[in-house]
């Protein structure tokens, strides 16, 4: 086995091109550094120094095991430091999933707040719907999911990140497209509408049903992103009730226009991690989403 001990004593007699000047640089007899550089070349299998009355000369091999012993010294020498950082959470991986509509404006927030407190955390994002985001925490595969609820509360934690209301999206020749006024959800009686996927969407689709309520509607399609449905709206596919952040995307062919009977919860985005997760960067990534207050959206 290769030591720590062999490496620098190479390390001191290549630079040094003598091993009695390596040996008083290293603070130790000669005879005991000319064994560690013999028992070295042994265990790599290659001659790296050439005696020669002078001193000693690298030989190529010696050459390129000496640029590959400074890496390995340098590592060896950063890791206790390294070690404290990760046990701290300051250096680490952070596994993040969010769903495509927080990626419309709350996603690059909280990015650039923890990379500007956590520099040495490398976070890995994963485009993902909600329900595919819980079964990833409950895994291992994700350590935090900005997600829509419901979600299991006793095994999850979580914080509210982002709120904001519903608006219709309206093709830009439609008749309800022409008023900008917030609408009463009782116009939109007979219209045709895109509706959300039951299964994949459950959130956009249970929160959608509430509005609608009373209200005598042609559903058209199910639909899981907020971008498909936007662009359906701009072919005339039908309206759509899409969150009010949605409008930062400035589709051609679409018109917005705020409700003027908005449900009492509004759409909602959490950051949601398994409440027994020990990653020290994640825990780290929570304290600073605690800092960060909740995000009200107004179109």
């Amino acid at each position: 086995m290769i030591s720590l001990e062999q490496v620098r004593g190479f390390v001191a007699v290549a630079e040094e091109g003598h091993f009695r000047r390596a040996a008083a640089r290293l603070r130790m007899s000669q005879p005991p550094l000319s064994r560690q550089v013999r028992n070295l070349e042994r265990e790599v299998g290659a001659r790296l120094l050439d005696r020669t009355p002078r001193g000693v000369e690298l030989t190529p091999a010696g050459r390129v095991f000496l640029a590959e012993a400074r890496r390995l010294l340098a590592l060896a020498e950063a890791a206790p430091d390294t070690a404290r950082l990760v046990a701290d959470g300051r250096v680490g991986t952070v596994r993040i999933g969010f769903t495509a509509a927080s990626g419309f404006g709350v996603l690059g927030r909280i990015l650039n707040h923890v990379e500007a407190a956590l520099p040495g955390v490398e976070l890995v994002l994963r485009e993902m719907v909600s329900s595919a985001q819980f079964e990833d925490l409950h895994s291992g595969r994700l350590d935090l999911a900005l997600a829509r609820p419901p979600f299991d509360a006793g095994e999850f934690d979580s914080r509210l990140v982002h709120s904001e209301p519903l608006v219709l999206a309206a093709p830009a020749d439609h008749a309800l497209a022409a008023d900008p006024a917030p609408i009463p959800v009782a116009e939109l009686n007979g219209t045709t509408l895109l509706v959300y996927a039951p299964g994949q969407a459950r959130y956009f689709a249970d929160l959608v049903a509430r509005v609608l309520a009373g209200v005598r509607y042609s559903p058209a399609h199910q639909l899981t992103q907020i971008h498909t449905m936007l662009a359906l709206v701009a072919a005339g596919r039908g309206l759509a009730l899409v969150p009010a952040s949605a409008t930062r995307l400035h589709p051609d062919g679409v018109r917005f226009r705020p409700l003027a009977d908005p449900p009492d919860d509004p759409v909602e985005l959490y950051a949601v991690w398994r409440r027994e997760a020990a990653n020290p960067a994640l825990l780290r990534v929570v304290e600073l989403l605690d800092m960060l207050r909740p995000e009200r959206f107004r179109s």
